[in-house]
């Protein structure tokens, strides 16, 4: 390999490193700023409201075509679990 192909070889590997932190720190911004809202999220997954909609959805009283994934016990759950793995990563990496 000549040193010019050395440099340019490296030289892709800087610009592409550039890019993907740049990218990765606008995704950390806005998953930081989307946290309130998962707190009104997990705050409603615990609430009596939640466990109405809950009973509601079961007895088939939803518009069918309503979207309820926020209704899924496991899924709701799941995610913020994820959430939470990801906080602890992002709070110890900043």
């Amino acid at each position: 390999m000549t040193e010019s192909e050395r440099i340019s070889y490296y030289e892709g590997i800087y610009q592409l490193a550039l890019l993907r932190i740049a990218e990765l720190e606008h995704a950390m911004a806005k998953y930081e700023a989307i946290q309130p809202e998962i707190a009104k999220l997990e705050a409603y997954y615990g609430s009596d409201e939640w466990k109405k909609d809950f009973k509601m959805d079961e007895e088939g009283k939803l518009p069918k075509d309503l979207k309820r994934g926020v209704l899924s016990e496991d899924g709701i759950y799941d995610l913020l679990e994820k959430n939470a793995d990801l906080m602890e990563i992002f709070l110890t990496t900043e």
